[in-house]
């Protein structure tokens, strides 16, 4: 993995912490980064959140963080949204997430139509079908509609096991209306490339790690990052057998200084 990274995007549950358990080290771990002068970002899916909570929550496992320096899929929408303040969205995500979007223009929560574009976030048991469906009518109603995925994650693992989290829903939606839904998280490509450009990077020059092989490493790797896999949340020994091969596996962030330091 020569030469040593430039700089570093730390995934967050599964990395940093399980759920509401920091996992051992990684205050220790992003410590020392911060000694090295390592520029970081924590590069996330999560999406059930607003990212000051996700701040608050890092700073309460004992690592700082400053505003902006925790970058999801919220963050990029409410920029691309933005971008486009011709159009009406309509937000399928949890309440507390819905802050990171505050002042855009969205249709009302029980609309069927006038939306051009369909946000879908993490609702865990909050989805249903009625729910499901009234994304479907509104994406049916407007064959121009923009279907926006949070993120490609299939799965995460939560207090009580491991659990859906965006991708499949994502993907019944595609069947039904026929066409693809553009995605403003992990495995994007753009997503990876707006994270290194916040930090003054080129791709080549950040490691990413993760627990997810498909969206942490080889999403980072299709950017031009280098991804490392740790061996702690979702990870299963299966995942080292797959058409991903990151450029470092670890037990857990713990070990990522003594990576770093034979490099």
């Amino acid at each position: 993995m020569s030469p040593r990274p430039a700089g570093l995007l730390f995934d967050l549950d599964g990395v940093i912490y399980n759920a509401d358990e920091p996992i051992d080290g990684a205050a220790e771990t992003l410590a020392w980064v911060r000694r090295q002068a390592i520029p970081h970002l924590f590069v996330t899916n999560t999406t059930s959140k607003p990212a000051l909570e996700l701040q608050r929550k890092l700073e309460r496992f004992g690592i700082p963080a400053e505003a902006g320096q925790v970058w999801t899929p919220l963050a990029a929408t409410r920029q691309w949204l933005s971008e486009r303040p011709e159009g009406k969205a309509a937000l399928f995500l949890r309440e507390a997430a819905r802050a990171d979007l505050a002042g855009l223009p969205v249709v009302d929560d029980d609309a069927e139509t006038g939306a051009d574009f369909v946000v879908i976030g993490d609702l865990g048991s909050a989805w249903d079908f009625a729910r499901l469906n009234r994304a479907f009518r509104l994406l049916h109603s407007n064959p121009e509609a923009t279907l926006i995925a949070l993120g490609r994650t299939r799965y995460w693992r939560a207090p009580d096991g491991i659990s859906l989290d965006v991708a499949p829903f994502v993907a019944a939606l595609e069947c039904a209306i026929g066409r693809e839904a553009i995605t403003l998280g992990k495995p994007s490509r753009t997503f990876f490339e707006v994270a290194a450009a916040r930090l003054g990077l080129a791709p080549h020059e950040l490691l990413m790690i993760g627990d997810d092989v498909l969206a942490d490493v080889g999403g980072a790797q299709a950017a031009g990052l280098r991804g490392a896999l740790v061996r702690t949340g979702k990870f299963r020994p299966e995942d080292l057998e797959g058409a991903v091969r990151p450029d470092a596996v670890i037990d857990s962030v713990a070990e990522l200084p003594s990576l770093l330091r034979e490099r």
